[in-house]
């Protein structure tokens, strides 16, 4: 299933709050299936999102199209809605997670930086030695300052609190990936 974050909320389930975070999932419509005597593998492609302008009526347009592997007992015209989740199922999260921009190694992998007194002056989050006497470079795969976040991440374990099948919304414990209106991959485990 694909879906947009909308953003997080809580629930009041048995005297406890319940953090959630609520997506709107589908409706998406499968497009075609892949076979592996013809493609090669064995797949279902389905559009989400109608984009609104259609130049041309008789075609449907969708703003992201994706493949699922595997064999899908939809075909092709129907619609996957959140009627295939029920509260209580345990369901995975893939989606591209929030972009920090440019860290320092202290926050970007947790390095404790340097002394703050002893004579180190100006100089307590950087990241110290890069190398060594040999091989006389910086090795490939140093932990460094970069870019951080923006990368994909999956979140494992959620369960689904709540199914609005009016709406299309999905109610899942916990956090997801990315900032609310991020595509997210929802998966039944």
């Amino acid at each position: 299933m694909l879906g947009r974050k909308l953003g997080m909320t809580q629930l009041f389930k048995e005297d406890k709050v319940i953090p959630v975070t609520v997506i709107e999932a589908g409706p998406i419509s499968v497009l075609r299936r892949l076979t592996k005597e013809k493609d090669g593998y064995e797949a279902v492609q389905v559009g989400y999102e109608e984009k609104s302008k259609i130049k041309n009526q008789k075609s449907k347009r969708y703003k992201y199209i994706r493949e699922f592997r595997g064999q899908g007992e939809k075909e092709p015209g129907e619609q996957i809605t959140v009627d295939i989740f029920k509260e209580g199922d345990k369901v995975k999260v893939s989606g591209i997670s929030k972009g920090k921009g440019f860290q320092g190694g202290v926050k970007r992998h947790g390095m404790s930086g340097r002394n703050a007194t002893h004579g180190v002056k100006h100089e307590e989050r950087t990241i110290g030695s890069t190398g060594m006497r040999f091989p006389q470079r910086v090795v490939k795969g140093r932990k460094m300052p970069g870019r951080m976040g923006g990368t994909r991440v999956t979140t494992k374990n959620l369960k689904v609190m709540q199914v609005d099948k009016e709406k299309n919304l999905i109610s899942l414990s916990g956090a997801v990936p990315g900032r609310p209106g991020t595509l997210l991959f929802i998966t039944s485990i």
